[in-house]
């Protein structure tokens, strides 16, 4: 079923790639959503139109939750569900930069078993299920090997590296930064990078498909607190996300438990 799913995913990310790049650099029209949630664009929402008739005339025993459409607690009755993002990294989308994301995913009873990251602009397509590698363009990719935080670089913002937030001490360590939290994942996913965090609470279509295909490629994926992330929750939400190579995962966490 995950091999079955990855194949439908794949075919309408790149459906997706065709209709956002029909509004990229063309000043789509763009709506803020308010209540800091952030803003829209008529290219979100057309690509979030094909996704649920698409995904949703396949699989319609399957739930659905998208950053762009309303939230209905009849999906969590559903075994499987779709978790989307039509476009991640909206900012970067409305500014003519190419660091944008369609992330796709399907979870099963609170975990993720097949999922797709697509950047269109890059032609770039990232893919993994729950009984298959992580690939980059239908090659394998494999995490970062690095040991400890020594010489590490990872993708986060400043805001996370706030004294109060690392009782064991803030680590010193090289950091990169990418408006897409998908494309974050997927680039850890490759070893380009370390690791990514992010300590403030991450929305499930921000992190669903790029946590498993980082996973499968190696790192180590868990919340702020080490836990293992957990979808299709009331809330859709998961507090934080920390996806590194195993070794500086772990150094990682102790400095933000404060462990010895």
């Amino acid at each position: 079923m995950p091999a079955h799913d990855l194949a439908l995913l794949t075919e309408a990310a790149l459906e997706a790639g065709t209709i956002a790049l029909r509004y990229w650099k063309r000043n789509p029209d763009v709506w803020d959503k308010g209540d800091g949630a952030g803003p829209v664009t008529e290219a979100d929402l057309a690509v979030n139109r094909m996704l649920h008739d698409r995904l949703q005339g396949a699989r319609p025993d399957y739930g659905w939750l998208s950053e762009e459409s309303e939230d209905s607690a009849a999906r969590q009755a559903a075994d499987r569900v779709f978790i989307v993002d039509p476009i991640d990294g909206t900012r970067s989308f409305i500014a003519g930069e190419d660091h944008f994301a369609h992330s796709l995913a399907v979870a099963e009873r609170g975990r993720v078993v097949a999922a797709v990251v697509y950047l269109p602009a890059m032609d770039r397509l990232y893919t993994a299920s729950a009984v298959t590698p992580a690939m980059c363009d239908g090659q394998p990719v494999r995490a970062s090997t690095i040991a400890g935080i020594e010489g590490a670089n990872v993708l986060s913002t400043r805001a996370n590296f706030q004294p109060e937030q690392w009782p064991g001490g803030v680590p010193d360590l090289k950091r990169s930064f990418r408006a897409s939290l998908a494309y974050r994942l997927c680039l850890v996913a490759e070893g380009r990078y370390d690791g990514m965090l992010t300590l403030r609470d991450a929305w499930e279509w921000d992190i669903a498909a790029g946590g498993l295909i980082a996973e499968r490629a190696g790192a180590v994926v868990t919340d702020r607190a080490g836990r293992p992330l957990s979808f299709n929750t009331p809330l859709a939400r998961n507090a934080g996300v920390v996806a590194a190579a195993p070794g500086l995962h772990g150094a990682l966490m102790a400095r933000l438990v404060g462990a010895a």
